[in-house]
């Protein structure tokens, strides 16, 4: 998954930050991203499985009367809501913050969506509240649009997810 330049906080996100600034501060040194094991893959298979099955999807508007409202999930939650769960479960299993980003990407019905991105040895791997495998980046129908930036979890980035490239640069 190819980043570009810094870009902007999701709102949500950055409200977030404001309730919970020890969640937007974590600095990751720039270094491989985690090795992959048997034992690491089981463990973000079951994650993704017992976020997915314990959550059960409301919008933001349906749960708090407003747009965009990123929590942990409390039984109930939309997409962001499983991203920071599952994140927090993986960084309570030692993987750094700076492999679990938060990703913001479209759908191929253009609804806006977000996932957990995992940067692995064996490449990036998407866990997704609308999916129960956990697939590689680019083996979703997604159109990736901005993550958290890998070495510092209150900075986003463009993401150039490369496979509109071809149609993109038609004239």
């Amino acid at each position: 998954m190819a980043t570009a330049g810094r870009t902007t906080q999701p709102v949500g996100h950055y409200v977030f930050c404001q309730k919970l600034p020890e969640e937007c501060g974590q600095k990751t040194a720039k270094r491989a991203p985690v090795q992959l094991t048997r034992a690491l893959w089981a463990a973000i298979v079951e994650v993704n499985n017992a976020v997915n099955m314990e959550v059960t999807p409301l919008t933001d508007m349906e749960i708090w009367g407003q747009e965009e409202y990123w929590s942990y999930p409390d039984g109930q939650g939309d997409c962001e809501d499983y991203v920071l769960e599952k994140r927090r479960r993986l960084m309570a299993l030692g993987v750094p913050a700076g492999d679990l980003l938060i990703t913001v990407a479209r759908q191929p019905n253009g609804d806006g969506h977000a996932v957990l991105t995992v940067r692995t040895s064996h490449g990036e791997f998407v866990l997704d509240n609308l999916e129960p495998r956990v697939l590689a980046w680019a083996e979703t129908e997604y159109t990736y649009l901005k993550r958290q930036s890998e070495r510092n979890s209150g900075v986003w980035v463009q993401i150039n997810d490369g496979r509109a490239d071809a149609v993109a640069s038609v004239r």
